[in-house]
């Protein structure tokens, strides 16, 4: 799915037209992945265009880069005007958002302390992640055979470029093997998450989600349906998972900004339930899309582009 071209991108600090968004070929992050982005959407609610947990967003850009002693050379407020200037710019009712900081043209050796982190942020048009009917149909996956990073490897913690070949790899052979989406085992061989999702699994009306410790990206969504979750009186536990509980639970989601609330209706061609999105998946789509499309936020997770 091609990126929808818009007109302006912000580039450390001024807009500049989409086709001169450019960085020099010997780039830092292009030999070494030393990138660190985030996924935002705004969505067109009814009280207006809010975007969805933006602070929350921008304080994990923080700490992302944080953790590769990398310093962001703008505040956390001066992002996130940015992003609501780069979303007016382009007059966007609703959008994906893309800011990503990264070390730019100095060095070319693995030592990025030379090089500087530069930062831009980028919106466009981009639907349902996982497919037009997967919101409400469900969708097939797999386990992969390839799994999440050992705690003193990658930080998982961190959204950043370079852990997004591992995604790729669980990505690519899911798709080879006729499947919309792999779930990744940790290194000890639990559950961890899906490419660029978190994962819940629904058993005996309880609702599971993995930990941090199962080499997960703590993500926004995950968080935000876990408190919805609790909202609707549902039991909600973070607790390492065996894979076999995805053949047996009563319904799996998958959660993500990209990819929302995504019922999954088949593990390894074992039926999920009864193959179809279950009650539990379906309170928590329907309380979420309240939020981001109907504006009901007593969370206060929406910030508003427009006055």
């Amino acid at each position: 799915m091609a990126v929808k071209k818009v007109e302006k991108i912000w580039m450390n600090g001024k807009l500049v037209d989409w086709d001169d968004a450019k960085i020099h070929v010997l780039s830092h992050v292009v030999h070494y992945g030393s990138s660190w982005f985030e996924g935002i959407r705004c969505y067109d609610t009814a009280r207006g265009s809010g975007v969805f947990r933006l602070d929350e967003h921008l304080k994990r850009l923080e700490n992302s880069a944080k953790i590769y002693r990398a310093e962001i050379p703008y505040s956390r407020e001066q992002i996130k005007e940015a992003v609501l200037d780069t979303i007016r710019a382009n007059k966007m009712k609703a959008c994906y958002i893309r800011p990503i900081a990264f070390r730019g043209y100095g060095d070319v050796g693995v030592n990025p302390a030379h090089n500087p982190v530069d930062l831009t942020v980028a919106v466009w048009d981009w639907g349902q992640y996982l497919g037009s009917s997967a919101v409400n149909d469900g969708i097939d996956v797999c386990v992969s055979s390839w799994r999440r990073p050992l705690p003193d490897t990658f930080p998982t913690m961190a959204k950043t470029g370079g852990n997004y070949m591992n995604s790729q790899l669980i990505k690519l052979e899911a798709i080879a093997n006729g499947y919309t989406e792999g779930i990744a085992l940790d290194a000890s061989g639990y559950i961890s998450e899906g490419s660029g999702e978190n994962i819940f699994v629904a058993h005996d009306g309880v609702l599971f989600t993995t930990p941090l410790r199962s080499a997960i990206l703590p993500g926004i969504t995950r968080l935000s349906i876990m408190d919805l979750a609790r909202d609707a009186g549902f039991e909600v536990r973070e607790e390492v998972m065996l894979r076999e509980i995805l053949y047996l639970a009563d319904e799996v989601f998958f959660v993500g900004t990209a990819a929302e609330i995504t019922p999954i209706r088949s593990v390894d061609k074992i039926k999920v339930g009864d193959g179809k999105p279950g009650p539990i998946t379906r309170e928590m789509q329907k309380r979420f899309f309240k939020v981001v499309k109907d504006g009901e936020d007593k969370h206060d997770w929406l910030t508003f582009v427009y006055d």
